[in-house]
């Protein structure tokens, strides 16, 4: 596929994509933690009416991956059965980008919430972009001038003063869930590099569909069988839970966030996707009448700034071109 990242007339599409990301997953984390149970104040009302599930991280990143696997390729089979369309040796990759970048991911973000709260285990996550632009600084040589590290600080500090990092009402901190939450941002930063790589050679939705079908295969082998999915599901409210993250909170954002790896680099995509917590913390105060304090709404702006400021012109790549017949 051709890579038209950084193009003039194409780096709105990157972000546009991102940001759809980006609202996408501020949805995902509300309701795992109601899956995860017991209730806390912070799920919000309309969910504390309905039973916990108390469902586990790995139970639930299982049940995600499969369903989303499943629906995916129902779905592709359909309209665009050429994805499935690879040659035999990119299968190792494949399944790289399945097991390290998408189960693992989506297992060390639930184990985050688990162990502290949806705000820690955001803010932690999106630590990425910190991570994506040390990694092409030091590894791949790059030097991407002072933009672009200006809106990674823009964005990571925008993050932070969203969650309640500073005044400390909006963070749950344990070892636990720092050590998960920074695995969380590890795998995320994994994931946009793998993602940003083969962004040349496969469409997203080849890359998400084997990615995650790799993930269910490891979650089955992990789990031991299909019993804690079965398990999850058989409840009525864990299955309505499984599936709107399965569609909503993965196949819609991942293949999204995948696309806009075509038209910008991974630290701007990363960049953007910081939304997440501003629009999280937006909902919550339409659905349910949660507070804005003066520092989020200055940590969205901020986020809106960074994204402002990483499009103004063109940065060096993250990732370097894949090379032919690779």
């Amino acid at each position: 596929m051709p890579d038209l990242r950084d193009r003039p007339g194409q780096q709105w599409r990157g972000y546009v994509l991102a940001v759809l990301a980006a609202i996408c997953w501020a949805t995902g984390g509300l309701v795992a933690k109601w899956l995860f149970g017991p209730h806390d104040a912070s799920v919000g009302r309309w969910l504390l009416s309905a039973p916990a599930i108390e469902a586990t991280p790995a139970a639930l990143a299982s049940a995600r991956a499969m369903f989303a696997a499943v629906v995916l390729a129902i779905g592709l089979a359909v309209v665009r059965p050429a994805s499935f369309r690879v040659r035999t040796r990119d299968l190792g990759f494949l399944a790289v980008f399945g097991v390290a970048g998408l189960a693992g991911m989506h297992v060390a973000y639930f184990q985050a919430i688990a162990h502290a709260n949806v705000a820690t285990a955001i803010l932690l996550e999106y630590l990425a972009p910190v991570i994506v632009l040390v990694f092409s600084v030091l590894v791949l040589g790059h030097r991407p001038g002072m933009v672009l590290p200006a809106g990674v600080i823009m964005s990571v500090t925008g993050c932070a003063l969203v969650v309640g990092a500073f005044g400390g009402e909006g963070l749950s901190v344990s070892t636990a869930g720092l050590f998960w939450g920074l695995t969380a941002a590890a795998f995320f930063s994994l994931y946009t590099l793998l993602g940003s790589y083969a962004a040349g050679r496969f469409s997203p939705w080849t890359l998400l569909v084997y990615g995650l079908g790799f993930a269910t295969v490891f979650w089955l082998v992990y789990l031991g069988g299909p019993g804690p999915i079965i398990e999850l599901v058989r409840a009525p409210a864990g299955l309505l839970g499984v599936v709107y993250l399965a569609v909503f909170a993965t196949i819609v954002p991942f293949a999204a966030f995948l696309k806009a790896l075509h038209y910008i680099d991974g630290t701007k995509a990363l960049i953007a996707s910081t939304l997440e917590p501003a629009v999280a913390a937006l909902a919550a105060f339409v659905l349910f009448a949660e507070h804005f304090t003066w520092l989020q709404i200055a940590g969205g702006v901020l986020i809106l700034g960074a994204i402002l400021v990483v499009q103004r012109r063109p940065a060096t790549s993250t990732i370097t071109e894949v090379p032919p017949g690779v």
